[in-house]
């Protein structure tokens, strides 16, 4: 009874409380999250080899190949899941990933590794399963960029936590991954709780955005034919992100002591706030494009301008012209600019340009599991071709590769997607391609 009341509250009750409402519930869920993930990065694990590869790398690889896989089980499990299942998944999902912290702090070393595998393995369908509340709305961008605010904080976040428990209390570095996630049960059980109160879509919803429905392979298969060129040119974009965005993630504390703040954690969290404040306000902005046409190649021009950004602040600290703070700051708002827009606004407003039924889901999960392939790939690359080669250097290099890729394969998806809209206006679209 209270939870229909609280629904039939909310539904009536649109417009500022339900967008602050969704908003807040996304963002407590998926922060949380980042609770059972991302603490162990926070240990530097000195001195520490296995098979002649720093530990550290070791436990990053092991736990991205388990979310990688996570992504391609995405692919069906998230593209396929009903509304019903959505909270139950999420928390049984976080606490098998909880379960592989514990497990990794009984296991003696070198042995332990292997439950970060468990640990990343149903990690990478939560986003999915959380963002299905938010999607195919009037305001998914304000509720996504709200949601995505999230990552870009709770990473800080967790990683700060994780080093103050081993600095200040002498939790060891093996243990602290379970302390951390200990720490935010209570704002999880929070978060989904307010997930199940969100209502669907409005009717008015579906007729601006186009009605999200599971998609089975059938399906799944007529959408990647669809549109199979755009599909591969933006998940090559997407690669080079996340490639960028989890080596300045996994290894910021390195980075950071590189940059001469060996002695600050807390910057982990402080430079972080400004670029979520400041991705949450561009991306939220664009609620206010209705033309799903303008706002899918605006959102293609912030991701080329991510890739710019990345190029000319890079050169510029390598020059001597930038504080080294104020480029580790602007690299990672130009890389979350881009990141968010995935996440948010491109696939959103893709779906709702060519009037497809399907949902996000699909497009998001096929993204995301070739982005941490990447992500794999680039980290062993570093440990057996450039093992002496500090972190801060090596990024260095990267970022100028990453930029020329983001701006060359986002220009490439510019004139695919004019060319495609030629061919087939979205009020002409064949109806064979249209799933109802």
């Amino acid at each position: 009874m209270t939870k229909s009341l609280t629904r039939r509250q909310l539904e009536l009750r649109s417009g500022l409380f339900f967008s602050i409402f969704c908003m807040s519930a996304a963002f407590i869920t998926y922060c949380s999250m980042y609770a059972f993930r991302k603490p162990f990065s926070a240990g530097i694990f000195a001195d520490l080899q296995l098979w002649g590869i720093d530990y550290k790398i070791i436990l990053i690889t092991t736990q991205v190949l388990g979310y990688m896989l996570s992504k391609f089980i995405g692919i069906r499990v998230v593209s396929e899941m009903t509304p019903g299942r959505r909270v139950v998944s999420i928390l049984g999902l976080i606490g098998v990933a909880w379960i592989a912290l514990l497990l990794l702090a009984i296991t003696p070393y070198p042995y332990n590794f292997i439950w970060l595998f468990l640990n990343g393995l149903p990690l990478g369908m939560i986003w999915g399963i959380v963002f299905s509340f938010l999607e195919g709305r009037r305001n998914t961008e304000l509720l996504g960029a709200g949601m995505s605010a999230s990552f870009i904080v709770a990473s800080g976040l967790v990683k700060a936590v994780g080093r103050a428990m081993v600095d200040n209390y002498g939790v060891s570095e093996f243990w602290m991954p379970f302390f951390v996630g200990l720490l935010f049960v209570p704002t999880l059980i929070l978060g989904v709780w307010m997930l199940s109160k969100i209502p669907p879509p409005s009717l008015e919803d579906e007729e601006e955005r186009t009605k999200r429905i599971p998609m089975n392979g059938a399906q799944r298969w007529a959408f990647f034919r669809s549109f199979a060129p755009g599909i591969v040119l933006m998940v090559l974009v997407y690669t080079a992100l996340t490639i960028f965005r989890d080596l300045r993630d996994n290894f910021a504390v390195e980075l950071w002591a590189g940059l001469g703040y060996a002695d600050a954690p807390e910057v982990l969290l402080t430079a972080e706030i400004p670029i979520a404040i400041c991705v949450f306000v561009i991306i939220a902005f664009m609620i206010v494009i209705k033309n799903n046409q303008l706002a899918f190649y605006a959102n293609l021009g912030m991701i080329l301008l991510g890739g710019l950004l990345l190029l000319a602040t890079t050169y510029l600290f390598q020059q001597g012209h930038m504080h080294p703070a104020a480029w580790m700051i602007l690299v990672g708002f130009g890389m979350y600019l881009s990141y968010v827009s995935y996440h948010t606004m491109l696939f959103e407003r893709w779906i709702a340009l060519f009037k497809y039924q399907s949902n996000i889901g699909f497009l998001m999960y096929v993204a995301d599991a070739f982005g941490y392939l990447g992500s794999v790939g680039i980290l062993f690359y570093k440990n057996f071709s450039s093992p002496d080669l500090n972190w801060l250097d090596f990024i260095l290099k990267v970022s100028y590769v990453i930029g020329i890729l983001i701006v060359v394969l986002s220009l490439l998806a510019f004139f695919y997607f004019k060319f495609r809209q030629k061919q087939v206006h979205p009020e002409n679209l064949d109806r064979s391609e249209i799933m109802t």
